[in-house]
């Protein structure tokens, strides 16, 4: 039906959309964003961080200390895209939302969060 009113084509499978990778398996599909984060990490020239097994510490606080970054932009694409990451990790909800707290004036202390998220 929709084919007579529209130009279609078909694509097959779908495997990869919007920075998600779709995976058939036995009980339905796995949505992964794992090339989505190697992006960032290699954005960010953190492709040799290594993992954490919490993603915020538990002290000090994030607070409104530090000194102002010199480029809050980087700060904020960052957190952009970590929010966008919280399609498939749900996990990731609580650090987040605070980092995105203050995307209006990052410091240096809240870039360190980031960088160990």
């Amino acid at each position: 039906v929709l084919a007579h009113r529209f130009s279609i084509k078909d694509l097959g499978q779908l495997s990869y959309f919007l920075g998600v990778e779709v995976v058939p398996n036995q009980q339905g599909i796995l949505l992964s964003q794992r090339r989505y984060i190697l992006d960032i990490l290699a954005r960010t020239h953190m492709t040799d961080a290594k993992p954490v097994l919490t993603p915020i510490p538990t002290s000090p606080p994030l607070l409104k200390s530090g000194s102002p970054l010199s480029d809050p932009i980087e700060y904020r694409t960052v957190v952009g895209s970590l929010q966008y990451l919280l399609i498939t990790r749900l996990d990731l909800a609580f650090v987040v939302n605070k980092l995105s707290q203050y995307m209006h004036t990052p410091t240096t202390d809240h870039w360190s969060f980031v960088k160990r998220l």
